[in-house]
């Protein structure tokens, strides 16, 4: 049995090379380059593909892995919107994801964030590299006196509920699909906009999926509290840009934290010092006080990358094997 890998890193390889130890059967390769149309012959040979990109699974990008005979391709990470499902459908393919690698990497990272929005730890880091080591006018929030809404209760915005309760912090959430025990310690809120007017905070933990697509929009900020704090750390498309940074302008927006953005492809991952910054509006959020910016860092643990590999590598062995692993996605 061989197992083909794309868009391996660096940071990778010594899961790879444990998840190898422990299944010395498999034969297994990979490339540093992703899975594209031009690529896809690569894994010709293969039972199944193993792939993390952010690029799109096009139609044409998996007819072409079809034509190389493979059929079987586990995701290294959760997010399944750039799948094109009909195209994977009529190919007959099987697709597996990991929904659950470290929910607690991104919910940390999150509230990390939010801590660091209240106590202005960026203004203040930026006084102290200059030798300014006075504490006025730098005067931060305490967590504990904050109403934070989380929107979007699945296995990371819990971790992050529990994480503001121990901080103290007062918790109200919004799910479509509410989770039972956080209902019986009645921490929901009836609607969205019932969030919007009472969070002094809000952090988003869903999927960008289409009925999300810019949920944080100039119709949903003008409903929120005056100097409201944004949290996303979740996906890209669910923010209108444009309509935060308004919100930044004018002060109805006090902060605001992104680790993800909508057109993040070809920005984040690269290093653009010394060279002309491409993109104005990002360039812009991120020279303000008030903005903190991360490139799609909040997964970015030695655990999670661990439980991306070796569950995304157990998944294509499944596959192989003609059987269905747990992680598999149906469409």
């Amino acid at each position: 049995m061989k197992v083909f890998a794309y868009g391996i890193r660096d940071d990778e390889k010594p899961a790879l090379k444990d998840w190898e130890s422990q299944n010395p059967e498999i034969e297994v390769d990979y490339t540093q380059e992703l899975l594209t149309p031009e690529t896809a012959k690569l894994a010709k040979g293969a039972d199944s593909a193993v792939v993390y990109q952010q690029l799109d699974y096009t139609k044409e990008t998996l007819e072409a892995l079809a034509a190389a005979g493979v059929k079987n391709m586990s995701l290294r990470n959760v997010g399944t919107d750039n799948v094109d499902f009909d195209a994977a459908k009529e190919l007959g393919m099987n697709i597996s994801n990991v929904p659950v690698y470290s929910p607690n990497a991104i919910a940390e990272h999150s509230m990390i964030q939010l801590s660091r929005l209240l106590r202005r730890t960026k203004p203040m880091d930026n006084k102290v590299a200059k030798h300014d080591l006075r504490w006025a006018p730098t005067i931060g929030r305490e967590m504990r006196m904050q109403t934070v809404g989380i929107i979007g209760t699945g296995n990371i915005g819990r971790k992050a509920i529990n994480i503001l309760k121990g901080f103290g912090a007062k918790v109200i959430a919004y799910d479509m699909f509410p989770n039972k025990e956080l209902q019986e310690e009645g921490l929901y809120v009836d609607s969205l906009d019932e969030l919007y007017a009472q969070a002094d905070a809000i952090s988003l933990y869903v999927p960008g999926v289409p009925a999300n697509h810019h949920m944080i929009n100039k119709d949903s900020i003008a409903k929120m509290k005056d100097g409201v704090v944004i949290v996303n750390c979740s996906r890209g498309n669910l923010v209108d840009i444009d309509a935060v940074i308004d919100g930044l302008n004018s002060g109805k927006v006090s902060d605001f934290a992104m680790d993800v953005y909508e057109n993040e492809v070809g920005l984040f991952n690269e290093d653009w010092s010394g060279k002309e910054f491409p993109d104005p509006k990002i360039a812009d959020l991120i020279a303000r006080d008030n903005v903190l910016v991360t490139p799609h860092i909040a997964f970015y643990t030695t655990k999670a990358v661990d439980e991306m590999v070796h569950q995304s590598f157990d998944a294509a062995v499944s596959f192989a094997k003609g059987e269905k692993p747990s992680i598999a996605v149906d469409f």
